[in-house]
């Protein structure tokens, strides 16, 4: 698998990979985290315009999508019912989405953002079982509750490396 930064010219294969993510999603009951059409057409170009859209690949096809945004993320900035490990200089993972039947993204984009970066954090939905157990093996600690710009609830997690 390699990773590497998307372009304009990615945009429809972006927004698949977000329809199959966001399909995968509600096959395991998670109904409501990328409801309403988030995340936006808006939204992705202006990841891809900041260069923080990326594409994982196999063998040349793309079969994930992700966001690495250096931090202070604005939503980032309270954390209820919990805190976060430190202060220190973070990346955040957003909008993850792979295709029906590849396996171990989230590792690979895990260590991609570890390339980048000593401190990683992401957030889900409470009905995201899926990337909840994914957090917990791959050694993120839960920090608590943030809320989105809209005021949807996230759960929170952070991974700091030495």
């Amino acid at each position: 698998m390699e990773i590497r930064k998307s372009t304009s010219h990615d945009l429809e294969t972006i927004l698949w990979l977000i329809d199959e993510g966001r399909k995968k999603m509600v096959a395991q009951g998670n109904l409501k985290q990328w409801s309403n059409g988030h995340p936006t057409l808006e939204q992705i170009e202006k990841d891809i315009a900041g260069g923080n859209s990326y594409l994982v690949e196999d063998e040349g096809r793309a079969i994930a999508t992700f966001a690495l945004i250096e931090g202070p993320d604005p939503t980032y900035s309270v954390v209820y019912n919990g805190a976060w490990l430190d202060d220190s200089p973070y990346y955040v993972i957003h909008r993850i989405a792979s295709c029906s039947g590849v396996h171990g993204i989230l590792q690979r984009v895990v260590e991609y953002a570890f390339t980048k970066t000593k401190t990683v954090r992401i957030d889900t939905h409470e009905d995201n079982i899926a990337m909840r157990n994914l957090m917990k093996k791959l050694d993120f600690v839960y920090c608590g509750i943030i809320h989105l710009a809209n005021g949807d609830p996230r759960l929170a997690y952070q991974k700091t490396i030495v």
